[in-house]
């Protein structure tokens, strides 16, 4: 497994009827897909996320409208806009993230690798570097 976040391009087909953006586990993205959420009706100065993981990976796609994340695993720090339903950003447990900037019809979605599990969740800074420092 590789400890960086990373930009997934996805197809996208399409012909008059409208476009298809298809998003295959172990394929597309590099990993089973166990759990899938939405993020969506965030007012633009509301931060989301604000932690990291022991073990999930996720990839976050912004299907609609837009949203920045912000991105820190000790030896970078670094800002991706998300505002393409074909542009997929992975992210690694070692991610620190956040996200922000919301536009009003922004609708994140997040394909995650593993259930919801409340010990998974590194949700003090502090920690977060003791872990992945």
């Amino acid at each position: 497994m590789s400890n960086s976040s990373k930009i997934i391009e996805l197809n996208q087909l399409g012909d008059e009827r409208g476009l298809l953006t298809v998003i295959e586990e172990n394929s597309t993205i590099p990993f089973d897909i166990k759990r899938v959420f939405y993020i969506y009706g965030t007012a633009s100065e509301v931060s989301r996320g604000q932690h990291a993981h022991y073990k999930t990976r996720q990839v976050l796609v912004a299907v609609s409208g837009s949203c920045t994340v912000s991105l820190d695993n000790t030896d970078r720090k670094t800002e991706v806009v998300l505002n393409s339903p074909t542009k997929a950003l992975l992210l690694e447990p070692n991610d620190w993230h956040e996200m922000y900037n919301f536009s009003s019809d922004c609708v994140l979605l997040v394909l995650a690798s593993h259930l919801f599990d409340s010990e998974d969740y590194i949700r003090e800074y502090t920690k977060f570097i003791e872990v992945y420092s």
